[in-house]
């Protein structure tokens, strides 16, 4: 095999959902042999994308209406794709997504585009206890660990309860 063009397109994670989702309907049809590794690692795949708010919330009709709505800010594709996948809700959030975001956008600009995000996009509810990428942390270290071991401590830091040191 032979790649013919390589790096062709950027997926979002909705993207990739969906394709995982089309392949695996059709192996089930035509009951292919396929190596253990890789279902391993597509089912696990799938199972972390329908976790994520891409499952949910986004839409090829989304999609393209937030890609028009971000068009006016100057941003590169990657920097779209990064706001689509992630859904920043915060200007630190922005700053971590965006290269030189101070110098490029003015905070007024920053506040429109978290604003544009959670229109196009929605927002995760946070409660108090949990931040905004808790939820995503716990669907990272649940099957692995116990999720509800995972707490958010002072300054936002992740650790582990105690039940856990022991294993490490």
């Amino acid at each position: 095999m032979e790649v013919v063009q390589e790096n062709a397109a950027m997926l979002s994670n909705y993207e990739v959902l969906s394709l995982l989702k089309d392949n695996k309907q059709s192996q089930t049809k035509g009951k292919r042999q396929q190596n253990t590794n890789v279902a391993t690692i597509l089912y696990s795949t799938l199972k972390y994308l329908e976790k994520t708010p891409c499952a949910a919330v986004q839409s090829p009709e989304k999609l393209a209406d937030f890609m028009q709505a971000v068009d006016g800010f100057n941003l590169t594709k990657a920097e779209k794709l990064q706001l689509l996948n992630l859904r920043p809700a915060t200007a630190v959030e922005i700053q971590l997504l965006i290269e030189e975001s101070e110098e490029r956008l003015s905070e007024e600009q920053i506040e429109q585009l978290l604003a544009t995000v959670a229109e196009h996009l929605g927002s995760e509810e946070v409660t108090e206890e949990e931040g905004p990428h808790q939820s995503e942390m716990k669907a990272l270290i649940g099957p692995t660990l116990n999720a509800d071991a995972v707490h958010r401590g002072e300054g936002g830091n992740f650790y582990f309860s105690n039940k856990l040191a022991s294993i490490f």
